[in-house]
């Protein structure tokens, strides 16, 4: 056995022996700065546009995202001040700036980088993902406005011959501009293939678990792919995909479709809600707000029967032929006020910009 041959499998093994089981069935032997700050819930989500052209069967972009709107999670954002208001809600330590392909508005890419970083500081971090194998000049331009991080989604296509491909002379030129770069596609069939390359030009990568979604799903399924079981809409087969491989790479993270919404999700509503939450407001695990709410039109009788009670002030406030109030406070006086209210109420909502409502109680 050759000299070289001995390297490599001395190299591969103890990357294997590094592989860390991380929680909902992840698991990694490397984590790069932007995945670090996502598994923490500290990264904010900036949707550039919904365009793209490279019409990946696996791509799970909903119909809804598929225009030129910008959002910042799940926000529609119309201006700057909106995209720093959104960082500000969750206390964010960076963003993630993704689309669609969000090159195809290298203008918007470089504003919103140059907003954010003047707004929170250089250390405020930025990870950029493309499927397209930019160029010297827009890297250059992308590192001048601050970029920190960025992953290539190379198309289905490419695969075969990634190591002649342009994507090699991208991660070649970022990693020489100082940025840390990374491969980020789908655990399928076919994933060993960024190996050879990713050893030579010494990027890390990340496999997420494919997943079925609304506008993917016959495309998924034409190809004899199927539900990994009842109660998610993970793919039989993609973490199996990952695990086979993970050995060969030095630095690689396989993400699970649970990961993302049970942990990285969750985590970030619950940031979400500790920086946006009244002294009222209930956080659940998930991240959600508990309240309660008293319909009526006889605001002021409502505030006297508050005032009887000896309800602080800041467990209670009033809006427009609504009261928010404490869901606990709320039960215990629910009986007293039932007649001179319209509706009496518990919900539980999401903490963010729209409000989504998860249930309704009525009390």
């Amino acid at each position: 056995m050759g000299k070289e041959k001995v390297i490599y499998l001395y190299i591969h093994a103890k990357a294997m022996a590094n592989i860390q089981q991380a929680e909902a069935g992840s698991f990694y032997s490397y984590l790069s700065t932007g995945c670090k700050m996502c598994r923490d819930g500290a990264k904010m989500v900036l949707y550039i546009t919904g365009r793209c052209g490279k019409n990946c069967f696996y791509c799970p972009l909903s119909e809804e995202r598929k225009g030129d709107a910008a959002y910042a999670n799940e926000r529609k954002v119309q201006c700057d001040d909106e995209v720093i208001e959104e960082s500000m809600r969750m206390q964010a330590l960076g963003t993630g700036i993704t689309g669609g392909e969000p090159l195809l508005e290298m203008g918007k890419v470089l504003h919103y980088i140059h907003l954010l970083k003047s707004t929170f500081g250089q250390k405020y971090h930025i990870h950029l993902y493309t499927a397209l194998p930019v160029d010297e000049k827009a890297i250059n331009n992308l590192v001048e406005a601050g970029l920190d991080e960025i992953r290539f989604h190379p198309p289905l296509q490419e695969w075969e011959n990634i190591k002649k491909s342009k994507f090699k002379t991208a991660i070649l030129n970022c990693k020489q501009a100082e940025l840390e770069t990374g491969i980020e596609v789908p655990a399928i069939e076919g994933i060993g293939k960024f190996a050879d390359l990713c050893d030579n030009v010494d990027c890390y990568i990340n496999f997420n678990e494919l997943e079925f979604t609304d506008t993917n799903y016959r495309e998924l399924h034409r190809r004899g792919y199927r539900l990994k079981d009842d109660i998610s809409n993970a793919v039989a087969g993609s973490r199996d995909s990952a695990l086979k491989v993970i050995k060969l790479f030095r630095r690689g993270h396989f993400c699970s479709s649970a990961y993302k919404d049970a942990i990285q999700l969750r985590k970030r509503l619950i940031r979400i809600a500790e920086n946006t939450s009244r002294s009222f407001d209930e956080i659940t695990d998930d991240g959600t707000i508990i309240f309660g709410i008293i319909h009526t039109k006889n605001t002021a009788k409502i505030l006297e029967q508050l005032q009887e009670f000896e309800v602080p002030e800041e467990m209670y406030e009033i809006k427009e032929n609504i009261i928010e109030i404490a869901s606990w406070i709320l039960e215990d006086i629910a009986d007293d006020i039932r007649d001179i209210s319209d509706k009496i109420e518990i919900i539980e909502r999401y903490p963010t910009s729209d409000g989504l409502i998860v249930e309704s109680m009525p009390v």
